[in-house]
């Protein structure tokens, strides 16, 4: 965990694959909001708090594929995992998952 990290940071600009957690603070959740969607990158996001309005206030807003509220593992064989910018295109797992291997067809016939 690296805490007050500096708003220009890169660590807050590359995506991390590995045990790191960079915490920069903020004073309204409109700015939490701006710096989360300040990077090309948008795998997952995560937010903690007591209030379900917050959590899925901020969920809309956010620009990830996937939101963690209250919790730190988010990935099920069930749901669909994926990530929207830089972090991916189209989804695995799940029915989404299934629908990116498909190729839908319609065909109309008389009568």
């Amino acid at each position: 965990m690296l805490t007050d990290v500096p708003a220009d940071a890169r660590i807050l600009r590359e995506e991390v694959f590995g045990p790191v957690a960079p915490i920069a603070g903020f004073d309204t959740e409109d700015e939490a909001v701006a710096a989360a969607n300040a990077t090309e990158y948008g795998l997952a996001a995560y937010i903690y708090t007591r209030s379900l309005d917050r959590a899925l206030r901020v969920a809309e807003t956010v620009e990830s594929g996937m939101v963690g509220v209250n919790r730190g593992v988010i990935s099920d064989p069930a749901a669909p995992f994926g990530g929207v910018k830089q972090s991916g295109f189209g989804r695995e797992g799940g029915f989404e998952g299934i629908e990116e291997y498909l190729e839908t067809k319609y065909i109309a016939l008389p009568g």
